[in-house]
């Protein structure tokens, strides 16, 4: 029973670390594609978009697969690490003319305002119980998209320029810009005249960061206690468990993770607005998760693709294009849900594992 035991967690290890590889080859092979002109236009400006939402399932995976919570909020998170970072990104253009490490810089400062959001939203809802996160997470979301709606913040030579205008009587002349200055964010509009540095290199990397941080954290001693937290709350706090911190660790990551796929989704489009990280959003990378497979990373990063990609595929049927994408989510939730088709791809190996350990 034992040696069964082991056999099934070394297969759910190796299904994850597999997800290395199997990145790996992807991108070389999108990029041969790419530089080749083996894909269109349309395909081409999705790669980053699907970086950013692979990046968003094994965040949110995180939450409501590691750690049993739901967060429906999540968008939230990523936009604000999008304005984060087109704001840096936009500020630094002439101190900093290396996109590559403005990039970075910008990728930075949109994880760190995520990661504080999830601290503060974290501090007062992760002490108790039940579908308090998903509420509050979700009004955070709400609330965020009203704040940037009525942001206006412009740049210039002596600094940012920011205003509230919560009653709609202000514009972007009421920021007082010097002579030389940009309008960064104009309110309802978003942010427009951004410049694009987001790269599907950049992406990758991102992805492959990701990864690591998440499959690490899982098997760490930190990811083991929040496990127990998740499969019984009063036995971990039985054995000397700190529930608040444990969990709190796990959000911020999450949170972390969220603004870091934003901040490069935001700098992949010239203009993006608030509305684009609204409930829907944070809806569709649930359907991510949940379709992939509750702490499957690897299943996160399939149905992400996939899902993502798939409207775009079928543009061509026109008025039937939401209707076959409908059937095709059903078919996969029952596909998934059936234990055959779950353990395929793990099957053999603990077999293997087991056959040898009675040895």
């Amino acid at each position: 029973m034992s040696s069964l035991k082991k056999s099934k967690l070394s297969a759910s290890a190796v299904r994850d670390y597999f997800s290395f590889p199997l990145v790996t080859a992807a991108f070389f092979i999108i990029t041969f594609m790419s530089s080749h002109d083996m894909l269109n236009k349309r395909m081409q400006g999705l790669l980053v978009p699907v970086c950013c939402y692979i990046v968003m399932a094994l965040s949110l995976n995180l939450t409501v697969g590691i750690m049993g919570e739901l967060s429906l909020g999540h968008a939230g998170f990523m936009s604000l690490g999008a304005f984060t970072g087109v704001v840096v990104s936009q500020s630094l253009i002439d101190s900093v003319p290396n996109d590559i490490l403005r990039l970075v810089i910008a990728i930075v400062a949109g994880a760190l305002i995520a990661a504080v959001g999830g601290f503060l939203i974290g501090l007062p809802v992760l002490r108790l119980r039940g579908d308090y996160l998903a509420i509050v997470t979700l009004a955070f979301g709400e609330i965020i998209m009203d704040i940037v709606n009525c942001l206006i913040v412009g740049h210039d030579k002596n600094g940012l320029h920011i205003i509230f205008n919560f009653k709609g009587e202000k514009t972007v002349a009421d920021l007082n810009l010097a002579e030389n200055g940009t309008a960064i964010i104009k309110g309802a509009q978003g942010a427009v005249g951004t410049k694009t540095i987001a790269t599907f290199t950049a992406g990758f990397l991102i992805i492959m960061l990701t990864l690591f941080l998440v499959l690490s954290f899982i098997r760490s001693r930190t990811g083991r206690a929040v496990l127990a937290i998740r499969d019984n709350r009063i036995a971990a706090e039985s054995m000397g468990v700190n529930v608040m911190k444990y969990k709190m660790i796990a959000f911020v990551l999450s949170t972390t993770l969220a603004g870091m796929a934003g901040a490069l989704y935001g700098l992949n489009f010239n203009m993006i607005s608030a509305d684009k990280f609204n409930f829907n959003t944070s809806i569709l990378v649930l359907v991510f998760v949940v379709l992939g497979g509750l702490g499957n990373m690897l299943g996160s990063i399939i149905a992400a693709t996939v899902l993502y990609i798939l409207p775009e595929a079928l543009r061509g049927l026109a008025d039937y294009r939401m209707l076959m994408y409908a059937i095709v989510l059903i078919l996969v939730m029952l596909a998934t849900n059936n234990p055959k088709v779950r353990n395929l791809f793990v099957k053999i190996l603990p077999k293997r594992k087991s056959k040898e350990g009675a040895q």
